[in-house]
Parts: structure tokens; sequence; C-alpha cells
């Protein structure tokens, strides 16, 4: 078992998952700038169309730079009931939707001020349902570098950075495989909906 830290995330990839699996303490960073087009607020889903990005609209900050923790959902939208309705269209013929969608519906349907409060809660969630029990931690500080007992992911795991660990996942059934192919490194989501309580045997 090791220690981490990372950033928050918006159902995380599954590369996420597995470091958290492989943690006794994750620490998440709430310290940090807040930075677009990164998985703070957006997961990566299989819809029959391909790969469909689902993104958490925020306010706009007064200044230049906003801390994660500060962050504020935007209620311009009803982008809850919209990123519902997409993974519920994604994922409705996936062998354990039935059996997860109502632990994850609760979500969609509180309202929420902050980013990364939901993010914490539905991790929360998700760890729970893959039964892995890391210690989380949120951080007190912004440190450029952790402590030496502290694995730094917070830049690995990105949507735009290759990355050892996206390319470390075992690849496992997915629905829309045959027709394109399987897709690495989606929302942790993925992997619960096509594989159930096995998805532990991939992370």
């Amino acid at each position: 078992m090791t220690n981490i830290c990372l950033t928050s995330a918006y159902l995380a990839p599954v590369a996420y998952y597995s470091a958290l699996a492989k943690a006794e303490i994750a620490y998440v960073e709430q310290c940090d700038y807040y930075v677009k087009q990164t998985y703070r607020n957006r997961c990566h889903i299989a819809a029959a169309n391909g790969v469909m990005v689902l993104s958490i609209p925020v306010e706009k900050a007064s200044t230049e730079k906003l801390l994660m923790r500060d962050v504020r959902i935007s209620e311009h939208n009803d982008w809850q009931m919209n990123h519902w309705r997409s993974i519920e269209s994604a994922y409705n013929s996936t062998p354990f939707f039935e059996y997860y969608k109502d632990d994850l519906y609760l979500f969609y349907e509180r309202k929420w001020k902050f980013l990364l409060d939901f993010n914490l809660e539905i991790q929360a969630k998700i760890l729970e349902l893959l039964e892995l029990e890391p210690k989380i931690i949120l951080t007190e500080e912004y440190k450029i570098q952790t402590a030496e007992n502290v694995q730094d992911l917070r830049e690995c795991i990105h949507p735009k950075k290759e990355n050892s660990l996206a390319e470390e996942c075992k690849s496992y059934y997915q629905v829309f495989e045959q027709r394109f192919g399987f897709q690495p490194n989606l929302s942790v989501i993925d992997l619960l909906f096509n594989m159930g309580n096995e998805a532990q045997l991939i992370i």
C-alpha cells in the first residue's frame, strides 16, 4: 500500500480508481488552482456514437485564478438532467445499469453549490460500490512537491496527456466494443455498469 495525492475529479477515469485501490491514504488536492478541460469537472463515457464528454458548468471566477475548493457549479442550465439522460442512454443496455442506477441517480437530483463537494460525495459512493477503503484526506495547503512518502499523481491523470497509469489499465467487456473497439480509461462508471462486482478484478 502507498500514499498518493490526486486532484479532485468528476466520475474519474479507471486509472484514477486503480491508483485509489492501491492506496492506504489518498490526499485530494483542494488548494490547487482550478484548471479548465481537466477531469476536475468532466468525464468521458462510451455512448452509441463514440466517446462522449460530460462537463459540469462552473461559474466564472471574478479573479483570474480560483482555488478548486472555491469553484461553484453554475445554475444556468440543467446540466444534471442532461448528464443523467446521457448516462442512461449510454448504459441502459449494460449488464449492471439497473443494479447501480439508483445509487448514482441521487446525485443528479440534489442541487450542489461547490464542485469539490459534489466530486467528493460521488467519489465516496463509487468507492463504496467498489468496496475500496482508502483514507481520503483533503489537503490544507498547496505544495509544489508532496512529502517523500506521498506519490504525486496530480498531473499524471489528465484527459489530454498520455500516462503510464492509463496504459496499465486492463481491458474489459464494453457494450459498444464491437463497434468502436475497446476504449480505455473511460469514467469508472463505464467499468461498473459493464462489469459489476468484477470491476475490482480490473482495477
